[in-house]
């Protein structure tokens, strides 16, 4: 990241008042890529309604530079259905997870993910997870590259891709 836009990134919690909107748009600028690939990630076209449903079910952590959204995830402390592994009470995940493609490889990514892994860690979880599509090589590279390892392979209703469970451990505070 240039040391001067490393500079003026703010991570913080979602706010009310924040645009649910400008979220969504960026969601789908992230995602879109993804969506011409064939891939119906839920993020590549969900609608505002959607957007808060999903942010509701986590804490949402946003990057923010000069007053707009550049990037997001959301934190989801609790067992996710239709997974053995994301069911565990041990195993925080996230989803909508999305960097503005014209700031990606900066580094605000790592940085939001290092967000969540701590707020996962601090609230007592032992490992964090995700799940994405099972042909999403370069993401599923750079999750590797990062410490997470396969888990388990899910079918979730209405996507047109098989997903992989990556997970890792959290660091626990002595």
């Amino acid at each position: 990241m240039s040391s001067t836009l490393a500079s003026t990134v703010t991570i913080r919690r979602l706010r009310a008042a924040d645009s649910l909107a400008e979220l969504t748009e960026l969601l789908h600028r992230a995602y879109g890529p993804l969506a011409t690939a064939g891939l119906n990630y839920t993020a590549c076209d969900q609608d505002e309604a959607t957007t808060r449903r999903r942010c509701g079910r986590g804490e949402c952590f946003v990057a923010q530079v000069n007053g707009g959204l550049i990037g997001t995830v959301t934190l989801v402390r609790g067992p996710v259905k239709g997974s053995q592994w994301l069911g565990r009470p041990d195993v925080a995940s996230f989803y909508q997870f999305a960097v503005d493609p014209k700031l990606q490889r900066q580094g605000i990514g790592l940085r939001l993910l290092h967000t969540v892994e701590g707020r996962a860690a601090e609230v007592g979880f032992r490992h964090l997870a995700l799940h994405t599509a099972e042909c999403a090589d370069h993401l599923i590279r750079w999750y590797t590259a990062l410490g997470f390892q396969f888990v388990e392979h899910l079918r979730w209703p209405r996507k047109t891709y098989r997903s992989v469970v990556l997970s890792k451990p959290l660091a626990r505070e002595p």
